[in-house]
């Protein structure tokens, strides 16, 4: 199988899931840490409704699993992103893990700040290094993150919206909850609207594993959906009238199961 090769490629880990059941995912994380005794951080920023008692169920699965030392890194109206000991714990930390709920609550409150450019540099730099993400906290891991759109009317222009995610996937445009919400009019549309990047969808309890220096791989029950722009005959979305109908032709459309593998850089997929 080959492998892309790049002075540049990230040390660390990233893990993306869907959404849905996450005990599964859970397990993958805890066999993923060098050391269960490593310090893990439970961001909750994209939970609106009762953060901390998601923060603790977290943390008593990853209990359950031998992982002892689990936190709520607190970010959001009260607890500013560079407040210095929310850096310091991010700093000490060996796997950050985001929930689900509203990834614009993330990007709201970690764009062009000094956490989002630590959690990069560790990303980057870090071997072992783990940051992970469920639903909107893997969504917004990507370079854009879709933010609205709604079953066959996506395919109508206009009718999406899309926004910056953090940037950790360079190259991606990432959605979730993916065949189980029907979301595939509003990826392609996405897609059309911005073929230079790679159209990733996340169906739940499935998950990608990006590890250093190797090609993505697929884990968990569903499908992945992989659309890909780049060599298209005829677009017609730029200038098209709100409302009116979009079209595409060229588009290349990947579906990947557990074990199969992504390679990001050429966007060729392998079998098992």
């Amino acid at each position: 199988m080959p492998i892309t090769n790049s002075a540049a490629a990230p040390l660390g880990t990233l893990v993306v899931l869907g959404g849905g059941d996450d005990d599964p995912f859970l397990r993958l994380l805890a066999g993923l840490l060098p050391d269960r005794n490593a310090p893990i951080e439970v961001f909750t920023t994209a939970t609106r409704r009762q953060p901390a008692r998601t923060a603790a169920a977290y943390a008593h699965a990853w209990h359950q699993l031998g992982c002892p030392h689990v936190r709520h890194l607190q970010v959001n109206e009260d607890h500013p992103a560079d407040d210095p000991a929310t850096l310091e714990r991010l700093r000490r930390a060996a796997l950050v893990f985001m929930s689900g709920g509203d990834q614009e609550r993330i990007t709201d409150f970690l764009l062009g700040t000094e956490f989002l450019a630590i959690l990069k540099q560790k990303y980057q730099t870090e071997a072992g290094f783990i940051v992970a993400g469920t639903s909107a906290g893997a969504s917004a891991m990507a370079e854009v993150m879709l933010v609205d759109g709604h079953g066959w009317r996506s395919l109508l222009g206009g009718r999406i919206e899309v926004k910056p995610g953090l940037g950790l996937l360079p190259g991606v445009l990432l959605d979730q909850h993916f065949a189980e919400r029907g979301r595939y009019p509003r990826l392609m549309h996405a897609v059309l609207a911005q073929p230079d990047l790679l159209g990733i969808g996340l169906s739940e309890e499935t998950a990608l594993i990006i590890r250093p220096g190797q090609p993505v791989e697929v884990f968990g029950e569903e499908a992945v959906v992989v659309v890909d722009a780049a060599d298209l005959s005829h677009n017609n979305l730029p200038g098209l009238p709100d409302g009116a109908v979009i079209s595409g032709h060229g588009l290349r459309l990947h579906l990947l199961v557990a074990g199969q593998h992504l390679d990001l850089a050429t966007r060729e997929v392998f079998n098992k």
